[in-house]
């Protein structure tokens, strides 16, 4: 929890026990539905929570701000965001069930009236969002093609609505096909070694009607 304060100083004292609470609830679902692996358990705040805020230091979401968390698996990001932006709605979804009963049990515990989870497919969400976010669940090609119509046509934004995506490694033969995107490395904002080669990608989206 420490690494948390380090990094986002400015925490109401409501963040803070809703952020030092998640050690023990992850722990205890995950030794009834595995959402997380063995080895990260321990190290749930940097490889979970810390790598999900990431997104925030690249893009703070203003007031109602709608974003969309796609293959969530156990709430991440969307949970750590949820908790850091209290004033945005957020709406996580995933193809396997039982991992999101896991994320609506951590959000009731938390007392998350701002998150709303369901067991859905990409394809099938309906509704607009300022952004569209995830932690690496396919290539990007794919990914775009999941978040068809379901972007603003209002940026209330520095940065243009659209997605904003976790990843690691190379990235330039995936990215070829989207000129815009622009990639930041977590590096230049976090110093844990976890971090060396993670980065958060922006790729502006047109609204669709």
């Amino acid at each position: 929890m420490k690494i948390i304060k380090k990094y986002f100083p400015d925490l109401s004292p409501i963040q803070i026990s809703q952020f030092e609470q998640l050690e023990d609830l992850y722990k205890e679902w995950n030794s009834q539905i595995n959402v997380i692996s063995r080895k990260d358990i321990d190290e749930l705040y940097i490889r979970h929570v810390l790598h999900s805020l990431g997104i925030a230091k690249v893009q703070e979401f203003e007031p109602n701000s709608k974003v969309l968390d796609i293959g969530t698996g156990g709430g991440f990001p969307g949970i750590p965001l949820a908790i850091l932006f209290p004033e945005s709605s957020f709406y996580l979804v995933d193809s396997i069930g039982k991992k999101i009963k896991v994320v609506n049990e951590v959000a009731k515990a938390l007392n998350l009236e701002n998150l709303k989870a369901e067991h859905q497919r990409a394809e099938k969400v309906k509704d607009e969002f300022d952004f569209i976010v995830s932690r690496a669940v396919t290539n990007m090609n794919d990914f775009v093609k999941w978040t068809k119509k379901k972007i603003r046509k209002k940026s209330n934004h520095k940065l243009p609505n659209g997605i904003l995506y976790l990843k690691g490694g190379d990235l330039t033969e995936e990215l070829i096909a989207f000129p815009k995107a622009t990639i930041y490395d977590l590096p230049s904002f976090f110093e844990e070694e976890f971090f060396e080669t993670k980065k958060v990608v922006h790729i502006p989206l047109k609204y669709k009607p």
